[in-house]
């Protein structure tokens, strides 16, 4: 299988918003369930060179997302992006992740020049967990509570990459 991994463009909408509403690529992010092809539409219209929008394809269907934000209010973090990523649910566990992860991670270490990637992740997520491990990112701490999700409250891990 070939995976073509290339820059978000905001002509991208209706099928980024159709990964975001699978049910599993959904659990796995902060999105709210049923999302509008209108509001995909203006948030990748959004990213440029700072805040950078990458999506997995596969014999020319978008399978996946990937964000990689590297501007921040402060210039003493200039040096972290912070990542976050959805992958639709029939693509899960077949290599899309990791694609992502990795072109991600060199144009974070090789153009951007960010020796500190962050990312958070459900506690029970536990294959992007082991994604996320094989790539170099150790788990820093545990929010209480993070989110509300399906009528209940989750755990998630703050994790990094440092280099």
């Amino acid at each position: 299988m070939n995976i073509e991994i290339r820059r978000v463009e905001p002509g991208d909408y209706k099928a980024v918003q159709q990964v975001h509403a699978q049910p599993k690529a959904l659990s796995g992010t902060l999105q709210l369930p049923f999302p509008s092809e209108e509001s995909w539409k203006e948030r990748l219209a959004k990213f440029g060179d700072q805040n950078i929008g990458l999506v997995a394809c596969v014999e020319g269907e978008i399978v996946a997302m990937l964000s990689l934000m590297a501007t921040t209010p402060s210039p003493r973090r200039k040096h972290v992006g912070w990542l976050g990523m959805a992958v639709h649910d029939k693509w899960q566990s077949k290599g899309v992740g990791t694609a992502l992860m990795k072109a991600a991670i060199d144009l974070a270490d090789k153009w951007l020049d960010l020796s500190r990637l962050e990312l958070t992740v459900y506690t029970d997520n536990e294959a992007a967990i082991r994604l996320y491990k094989k790539l170099g990112f150790a788990i820093e701490g545990t929010h209480k509570k993070y989110a509300f999700r399906d009528g209940g409250y989750v755990d998630a891990y703050t994790m990094a990459r440092v280099r």
